[in-house]
């Protein structure tokens, strides 16, 4: 024990034996304790005299944590003891805040305590300078390690948190400590798709965090740590707090900025905080088609700069003749059906339409004309089972199968899919999709279908596999593409969010990247310019580009001219045909991306630096890292149910990781991207999703594999 202890020596309390013993101390035993806390230098010290004195054992072993466990009750009365006798003595307090703290490396243990009202103890700590560092320390540690509700329940003291920065602006290493705690605890409190409750949004206090945040950002001498947690705090408010964050042009700015850092993380952090930033302000996508608009578009005839491109293109092979020419034919087959009430032959008719182009099968129904009134009206006494044209395809369907002729089971069920999109039945078109393939699993538009249900792991190995069947029409090729670009866009995104540099999660989320920029490179060179996704895959290509090539996109956006120059005539063509397009999340991120690239980079070209200043020290990520753990989920992906739900991730990343290898890790048959794959037993080199994809790719892979 430290320094001399003086006449009246403090008298230890009785070890610790049972649980269910519980004495508390008198307080008049705490006067030696008093003196030699009084005495000892440093926190550390300190808290080796206390818990001496209370007999406590070691809490930097397991075996000592484990003997915590079994006697809580006891351990906690007799230092609350301690705590409440004690309670205007800003060493004794401050001690036992940090004997918390090494409590708080155990979970149930940090639990506990949290329920004892810890954070309660902490707090008025924050205030005093003698204490503030070891309360902090105390908060952040707890705050990294600790569960949803404790960080939502730090994530109220943030207004004390923000006023010790405030007060202290030179105090960097506080306000490193109190921006880490508010980016964990603000995340888990209102960075969720719900919205948060009131209480969390107003003790943020956005409009005042912000600016304060960025202020210290910008201070010369700023750790790595307080520029990457001030990053992750400010993207946190982005989507429930959107009008705050919108009004911040200085944030916009710094995010736009991040796209141009060498550290993949900050590129991908600053694009999910500028993509969320849109999500509640935007308009959903166009969904609907009047073909009565088409009609009157061709009537008035096209801009001649359009004419040109969509001749260059092959006028045939444009979305707006397709689409024009399914209608007719749809139409024609109606009418021919009502003649000869042939549902089979009407059904083989539709199932060619449906893959041709997106709204072949355009709603109608048969008209007459009422002879007392003159009104035209439908007419439902044509002998058919259905009045409206799309009520047509299960009936259809059901004809294809009766006649029992084989391979058209295919066509029977895609059908019945294409009729639950038209009603937006989507499960039960993914129900009938994989009826199919189950059948045929070279039937490329099933695999469209199952892109489209809310499982974005299911729907994007689906486009991967669809776009390697040996035969399918254009629209179904550029739809799978399109879908298989959204999918890995925006897992790669989550993904990179969700984890830190070295995770398998990581390393998958920069393959996803790599996947979705190659196929939207594909897309908008060969797809029609008047394709209606040509918008979004743009969108896509274009905040891409700038998050994988970072630094090295001109500052000046003269690599992206030609697609800049893509998107205004897919504008025009959406204007043409009757469609303003709509402001959706990813239109509203790529223009605002786009319009503060240029000015935000060179505004924010120092703080950029010292991002980037610990790259110097990246290694790659190993592809044979992950691969045995990652085989294990490869294997457990249920297709049917998708990935079971996980918990909102609580992350925090420090990276100092080159991404530029994962992208070499694809499926050697259909290319889905992923951190680890099967390897072929024969030569080891081939690698592969599972054992369907090492089946469908042997008659190519036999010649070489063991060569």
């Amino acid at each position: 024990m430290p320094g001399h202890r003086g006449k009246t020596k403090a008298k230890k309390p009785k070890p610790i034996v049972n649980v269910h013993s519980v004495t508390r101390i008198p307080s008049e035993e705490f006067i030696g304790l008093v003196d030699d806390i009084e005495r000892a230098e440093g926190w550390n010290t300190r808290v080796k005299v206390l818990c001496e004195f209370l007999q406590l054992p070691d809490l930097s072993r397991r075996s000592g944590l484990k003997k915590v466990h079994v006697n809580f009750n006891e351990v906690y009365h007799n230092i609350d003891d301690v705590y409440v006798a004690n309670i205007g003595n800003e060493k004794i307090t401050g001690t036992i805040i940090g004997i918390y703290t090494k409590m708080c490396a155990d979970a149930i243990l940090r639990d506990k305590l949290f329920q004892k009202g810890l954070v309660s103890k902490i707090t008025p700590l924050i205030n005093i300078p003698a204490t503030r560092y070891l309360a902090l320390r105390a908060l952040t540690t707890v705050t990294h390690h600790g569960g949803v509700d404790i960080r939502k329940e730090i994530s109220l003291e943030s207004p004390s948190l923000l006023k010790v920065i405030q007060e202290n602006p030179d105090d960097l290493r506080a306000a490193e400590m109190a921006i880490s705690t508010m980016a964990h605890a603000i995340g888990a409190a209102i960075n969720q798709e719900d919205s948060p409750a009131p209480k969390y949004t107003k003790a943020a206090n956005i409009k005042t965090l912000i600016p304060v945040v960025i202020d210290f950002m910008r201070k010369p001498g700023v750790t790595i740590q307080l520029l990457h947690h001030g990053l992750e705090l400010l993207t946190h408010p982005v989507l429930h707090c959107w009008s705050e964050c919108k009004a911040n042009s200085p944030l916009q700015d710094l995010l736009v900025a991040c796209l141009r850092s060498a550290d993949l993380t900050v590129r991908v952090s600053a694009l999910g905080g500028l993509l969320r930033l849109e999500a509640l302000s935007s308009e959903d996508d166009q969904r609907q088609f009047d073909p009565h608009k088409l009609m009157a578009a061709i009537e008035r005839r096209f801009p001649d700069h359009l004419v040109d491109i969509l001749t260059d293109y092959g006028t045939m092979r444009c979305d707006t003749f397709l689409t024009m020419s399914s209608t007719a034919d749809n139409q024609k087959a109606m009418m021919k059906c009502a003649q000869d009430k042939d549902l089979y032959s009407l059904g083989l008719k539709l199932a060619e339409l449906i893959t041709r182009t997106e709204f072949s099968i355009a709603e109608g129904g048969f008209q007459m004309q009422d002879p007392r009134t003159g009104r035209i009206e439908l007419n439902r006494d044509i002998g058919l089972p259905f009045i409206m044209w799309s009520d047509a395809l299960p009936h259809c369907a059901r004809a294809i199968l009766a006649k029992g002729r084989p391979g058209e089971e295919d066509l029977a069920d895609m059908i019945t899919a294409k009729f639950f999109i038209i009603r937006s039945r989507i499960p039960d078109a993914i129900e009938a999709a994989k009826r199919g393939l189950q059948r045929n699993p070279k039937f490329a538009y099933f695999y469209y279908v199952i892109t489209l249900g809310k499982d974005h792991y299911e729907g994007l190995r689906s486009a991967k596999k669809g776009l390697k069947c040996p035969k399918m029409t254009p629209f179904v090729r550029f739809g799978l593409l399109h879908r298989a670009v959204e999918l890995a866009g925006n897992l790669g995104v989550c993904r990179i969010q969700e984890s830190s540099p070295g995770d398998r999660k990581y390393d998958e989320g920069v393959a996803f990247l790599m996947s979705a920029m190659e196929d939207a490179k594909i897309y908008v060179t060969e797809a029609p310019p008047d394709a209606r996704h040509m918008k979004n895959v743009l969108y896509w290509y274009i905040c891409l580009t700038l998050t994988i090539k970072g630094p090295e996109t001109p500052a000046d956006l003269e690599e992206l001219q030609v697609a800049f120059k893509k998107l205004g005539y897919a504008d025009e063509f959406s204007v043409l045909l009757g469609t303003v397009p709509p402001r959706t999340q990813l239109r509203l991120t790529q223009q605002n991306i786009v319009k503060r690239y240029p000015t935000a980079v060179q505004e924010w070209k120092d703080l950029i630096a010292r991002f980037d200043e610990v790259m110097t020290d990246e290694r790659p990520i190993s592809l044979e890292k992950a691969e045995d753990d990652l085989a294990a989920w490869l294997d457990d992906l249920h297709l049917d149910h998708g990935e079971e739900d996980e918990p909102h991730p609580q992350r925090c990343s420090h990276p100092r990781v080159s991404p530029n290898t994962v992208a070499l890790y694809r499926c050697s048959w259909c290319g889905n991207p992923s951190a680890a794959l099967r390897k072929c037993s024969g030569c080891e080199k081939a690698r592969y999703c599972d054992g369907g994809c090492q089946k469908s790719h042997w008659s190519e892979h036999k010649v070489t594999c063991r060569t």
